[in-house]
């Protein structure tokens, strides 16, 4: 047998990958070499500007604009981080937002306008409830890791020094999406009781939402086509050995298997998603998912 395939990796030690991590689980064709990332959007960021692995794990969006740019990535369908995000859109608690419809002309917080649950949420906005994103002001902290991406006009950057937790609470942006350190209790959620509405959305729609997944540098698919195929069986199987179960738990009550791997079943998921994405203007068309997860330059 050839010698093993030795892949730079980087993604977070969720309960599902800990077993691949540890080495717990392993493949005798595949070595990972893993570094530690404690942000692990950091990793994401270097992969696709400066390709620092060839395994990482990468959010959806990010990827797709990735490969939007040429960049050399191809998508595994090992989905390492998912979930509903209706209950992500917060305000404070004595704002006098009611719901969806009183976000137009208003001012809302994110990470960065392609964050993959600002995306979902953007297109959940539009779909279900009528509100458009280019009605709404998004303020952010940082720009795209895809550095050739431009924000659209109705985009702002904070600051320097400040924090869109603290803009929230006093009141200098109207409602926030997955605000990082924010005091649950002093927010409540924009869509009322977002697990029932998440639940219904899912009952509708058949989707449940992706966020991050893997990918890997193209030329090593090319240069090993048996690799993808490896990989996703050694990530099924430390996903199988997990001493504990990872935050999807939460919602195995409404979708079954809370941690689906390989592409038949996530494909609804991923094709809104990359809907949502080119609808939002952050990729220029629509790619289907295998020409993210297939290598294939095929689009809707």
């Amino acid at each position: 047998m050839a010698d093993p395939v030795t892949l730079r990796s980087a993604f977070a030690p969720y309960p599902h990958v800990q077993a691949a991590r540890t080495g717990r689980i392993a493949s005798p064709r595949v070595i990972l070499d893993i570094e530690d990332v404690p942000n692990i959007t950091r990793a994401f960021r270097r992969m696709v500007r400066t390709l620092d692995f060839d395994l990482c794990e990468i959010a959806l969006t990010t990827l797709a604009q990735a490969i939007a740019f040429g960049k050399p990535l191809t998508g595994l369908p090992v989905v390492v981080m998912r979930g509903f995000h209706h209950g992500a859109l917060v305000c404070p608690l004595d704002s006098p937002i009611s719901g969806p419809a009183d976000l137009r002309g208003k001012r809302i917080g994110v990470r960065a306008f392609s964050q993959t649950t600002g995306v979902w949420l953007r297109g959940i906005l539009l779909d279900e409830y009528g509100v458009d994103h280019r009605d709404i002001t998004w303020v952010t902290e940082e720009d795209a890791h895809v550095t050739e991406y431009r924000d659209p006009p109705n985009v702002q950057r904070m600051g320097p020094g400040r924090s869109l937790p603290a803009m929230l609470l006093s009141g200098e942006i109207d409602a926030g999406i997955a605000l990082a350190g924010l005091d649950a209790s002093k927010v409540r959620p924009v869509i009322a009781d977002p697990d029932k509405a998440a639940a219904d959305w899912y009952r509708r729609t058949g989707v449940y939402p992706v966020n991050h997944v893997l990918c890997l540098r193209t030329d090593l698919v090319s240069e090993h086509p048996w690799l993808p195929e490896e990989l996703l069986r050694l990530f099924v199987a430390a996903r199988v050995a997990a001493a504990q179960p990872g935050a999807e738990a939460r919602w195995a009550g409404i979708v079954g298997d809370p941690l689906p791997y390989g592409l038949g079943p996530n494909h609804a998921a991923i094709a809104l998603c990359l809907r949502y994405a080119a609808e939002q203007g952050l990729v220029e068309r629509v790619f289907t998912p295998e020409a993210v997860f297939g290598g294939q330059s095929a689009i809707a």
